[in-house]
């Protein structure tokens, strides 16, 4: 009789044990949910090189394409923006779509959103108030150069225009600035640089002077073609601007085009007058994204941008 109760005992003991392994299943889909809602949570913050990683980590895993590539996935009509959608620029301020939040409620997705897109609108304004600023220097420039050629009773065809390189300070090449088939400055031309020098020696910007030739066919003689040429003017004039306006000579770059960066085409009556030049350039400080909106800035300081 003992040895039947012990019996039933230890088999009432085995079948406790074998009822308590539900547990382990429940321990593992607990761990499943964890590893889902961390992903989850991964995958609704705004930050698409994260997405991107994560994307190519899942399919790695996977051997496959996964549900977040778009078109029948759990992620479809999501919002979330591919790297390649482009922004297009409204005055330089747009502010970014960002993603819907997945996880989240709807009304912490929209609020998610909205601090996004004014973090971004927040940046490019900030953007476009260093380029408005850069071209206030810019608009100083001009005027000092234009007051200084007043001052020597100097009649030039300067003209100050913006684009993203910053302050161009275009000068007709008439015979006045240099003769024909010459890089040669003549006594009107030196008094022109001479003009134009001391606005841009206390400047730490660099200086880049480009030569320019018109679109005719001529012939010459002292240079094998007009790149020799426009590259002897620019040349001539940064040497001028180290020798007699004091400029550092590390700050300067000379280039010449000959005629095929022309302002006007070649049917265009000023083609053959106005394309020949030498412009010279004050470069920006500005990072590439902020220098980009110089010529949208340019008409709040009165300046012109280029492609007008």
């Amino acid at each position: 009789m003992s040895a039947h109760k012990k019996k039933h005992k230890r088999g009432h003991e085995e079948e406790h044990e074998n009822h308590e392994r539900w547990m382990v299943s429940y321990a593992d889909m607990l761990t499943l949910l964890f590893v889902l809602f961390v992903v989850l949570f991964a995958i609704s913050q705004v930050d698409q090189r994260k997405f991107a990683a994560l994307k190519t980590g899942l399919a790695a895993g996977f051997g496959a394409a996964t549900p977040f590539d778009g078109g029948t996935g759990m992620n479809s009509g999501s919002g979330i923006a591919s790297s390649e959608d482009s922004i297009k620029p409204d005055m330089g301020l747009t502010p970014a779509v960002p993603s819907t939040n997945t996880g989240k409620t709807t009304a912490e997705s929209a609020a998610a959103d909205r601090a996004v897109a004014a973090a971004n609108l927040s940046r490019q304004q900030q953007q476009l108030a260093d380029a408005e600023k850069e071209v206030e220097k810019f608009a100083k420039i001009k005027k000092q150069i234009t007051q200084a050629l007043a001052d020597q009773k100097v009649n030039a065809g300067v003209r100050f225009t913006v684009d993203a390189r910053g302050l161009v300070v275009t000068i007709v090449t008439s015979s006045v600035v240099f003769a024909g088939d010459s890089a040669v400055l003549r006594p009107e031309g030196q008094r022109i640089v001479a003009a134009i020098g001391p606005a841009l020696r206390p400047l730490r910007n660099g200086i880049e002077v480009d030569g320019h030739t018109n679109q005719l066919p001529v012939p010459t003689r002292n240079y094998p073609t007009a790149w020799e040429l426009s590259t002897a003017r620019a040349s001539a004039v940064v040497r001028y601007l180290i020798e007699h306006g004091g400029l550092a000579a590390t700050r300067m770059s000379a280039a010449g085009y000959a005629g095929e960066r022309p302002l006007y085409a070649p049917t265009d009556p000023r083609a053959v007058t106005l394309n020949r030049r030498v412009e010279v350039i004050v470069l920006s400080t500005l990072p590439p994204e902020e220098s980009a909106l110089l010529p949208t800035a340019a008409p709040s300081s009165g300046l012109t941008p280029a492609n007008e």
